[in-house]
C-alpha cells in the first residue's frame, strides 16, 4: 500500500525511517545513511514527513521540501507520549510518524539559512560574555586569595586593572602574575570578539525591515530584535501574542486538579536566551522609559505598588512579547499613545 506519512529519527550518520499508509499500518523500515536517506526522499511520490526539531533537522526539511513533500519539524517533548514501550530508534521513528498526523499537534517553522546564520551570531556571542564571565571571576578569586579586593562591577575592575596589576606585581609570585597577565589577554580579545559581533548584529538590524520595526517597541533593541527574527521569522506559527508569550515561558505554569485552578511561577519553558533579553528589555524600560507616553504606563505604575520588582519586570517583558509580536506579524510600526490616551484608556 502507498506510504502517505513519514517519521524519521534522525542521527549524524545513520537515519531510521518509518513509513505508514492512510490505515496506521507500517509499509516502510528502514536503516539509511544520509545519502540512501536523500536517495529515498527523491523517489517517494509527495508525502506528510516528522522529525523532531533538533540540530540538523532545519537543513534536511528545507532539502526534503524541494522534493515536494509536506515536512513538519515536532518539538521533542512532544513526541514522546507516542513512544510505546521501550526506547530505541525505530520506536522512536514510528512515534514521530504518529505525533505528525496529528490535528492539534503543534510544529516549529523550518528556518531558513539566514535565520540560522544570525541565531549562530547569537549563541556564539553568548558564549563569549560567559566566558567573560568566568575569566573576571578567576581572576578577582586570585586577587581576592592575596588579599586585592575588587570592586563589584565589571566596568569597575577594568578601570583599576592597571593600578591593581602594578600593585599586584610587588605581592605576589612571578608565575601568578604571569597567569593573571594571560587572564587579562584572554578578558580584552574576548571584549574584541564581542565588540565585532554587536556590531554584526546592528548591521543586520538596520538592514533588516522586520527587524527594523520591532526596534520601535520600547525595550527592544538590536539584540533582541535579530534574536527574534532569528527565532520565529514572521511569527506566523503563532495565532496570537498570548501564545508567543507562552512558548517564551513568561506565563504562569498551572498545577490545577479538580476543577480548582492553581497558579504558580513563570512556565520558563521555550526560548531561554530570548526570554532572557525580553525580561532585560522590562528592566530598562521601567527604570528609563516616560511611561505617559505609553499605553501601558498606568497599568505598570499601578502593579509596581502591589507587586516585586521581578514580577513586575516578568508581567511588562510578557506584554512586550506580546506588543513585539503584533508588531512583527501586523507588519507596521509601534504607535506611540497620543497625549492622554494612557489614561483615557484608564
Amino acid at each position: 500500500m502507498n506510504t502517505t506519512t513519514i517519521g524519521i529519527d534522525l542521527g549524524k550518520t545513520v537515519f531510521h525511517v518509518i513509513g505508514m499508509n492512510q490505515n496506521g499500518s507500517i509499509t516502510l523500515k528502514k536503516r539509511l545513511s544520509r545519502t540512501q536517506l536523500i536517495t529515498l526522499l527523491v523517489n517517494t511520490p509527495a508525502c506528510l514527513i516528522g522529525m523532531e526539531a533538533s540540530c540538523g533537522a532545519h537543513h534536511l526539511a528545507r532539502e526534503a521540501s524541494k522534493f515536494g513533500h509536506d515536512m513538519r519539524l515536532i518539538p521533542a517533548q512532544f513526541v514522546r507520549p507516542f513512544v510505546k514501550s521501550q526506547k530505541n530508534d525505530y520506536v522512536d521513528a514510528e512515534a514521530i510518524a504518529e505525533a505528525v498526523q496529528r490535528p492539534t499537534m503543534r510544529f516549529v517553522p523550518i528556518k531558513t539559512a539566514d535565520q540560522l546564520d544570525l541565531q549562530a551570531v547569537h549563541r556564539v556571542r553568548d558564549r563569549l560574555i560567559e566566558r567573560r564571565t568566568s575569566v573576571i571571576n578567576q581572576l578577582r578569586a586570585f586577587l581576592l586569595e592575596r588579599g586585592l579586593v575588587m570592586p563589584t562591577g565589571r566596568q569597575h575592575l577594568l578601570n583599576e586593572l592597571p593600578a591593581v596589576l602594578t600593585e599586584a606585581e610587588q605581592r605576589i609570585s612571578p608565575s601568578l602574575f604571569r597567569l593573571l597577565g594571560m587572564l587579562v589577554d584572554e578578558w580584552r580579545q574576548i571584549e574584541v570578539d564581542i565588540e565585532k559581533l554587536n556590531d554584526e548584529i546592528s548591521r543586520v538590524a538596520d538592514g533588516d525591515a522586520a527587524s527594523k520595526r520591532l526596534l520601535t517597541v520600547p525595550g527592544v533593541g538590536p539584540l533582541t530584535a535579530t534574536a527574534m527574527v532569528a527565532a520565529i521569522g514572521n511569527g506566523a506559527a503563532f495565532s496570537k501574542g498570548r501564545q508567543f508569550a507562552t512558548w517564551l515561558g513568561l506565563v504562569p505554569r498551572q498545577i490545577s486538579t479538580g476543577g480548582k485552578p492553581k497558579l504558580v511561577g513563570i512556565s520558563k519553558n521555550g526560548n531561554e536566551y530570548l526570554r532572557r533579553l525580553f525580561i532585560h528589555g522590562a528592566r530598562s524600560v521601567i527604570a528609563r522609559v516616560n511611561r505617559d507616553k505609553h499605553r501601558f504606563g498606568p497599568w505598570l505604575s499601578t502593579l509596581e505598588s502591589r507587586a516585586h520588582s521581578n514580577v513586575v519586570s516578568v508581567a511588562l517583558a510578557n506584554k512586550l512579547a506580546r506588543i513585539a509580536w503584533a508588531v512583527l506579524n501586523g507588519v507596521s510600526d509601534y504607535r506611540v499613545a497620543a497625549p492622554g490616551a494612557a489614561l483615557a484608556a484608564e
